[in-house]
């Protein structure tokens, strides 16, 4: 695993903590299943 694999990774979780810590976590979670669902689409159109 490179250095910035690395870095990624422990922002990710951080970032997540910090959402717990602000009560946003739902926002976070919608996000992330939204930017999922629509990188998948843009594959799919590319591909």
């Amino acid at each position: 695993m490179s250095l910035k694999s690395k870095i990624y990774k422990f922002l990710r979780i951080w970032n997540d903590v910090d959402a717990v810590r602000k009560g946003r976590v739902q926002q976070r979670v919608g996000r992330r299943i939204t930017g999922r669902a629509a990188g998948k689409t843009i594959r799919k159109l590319f591909k």
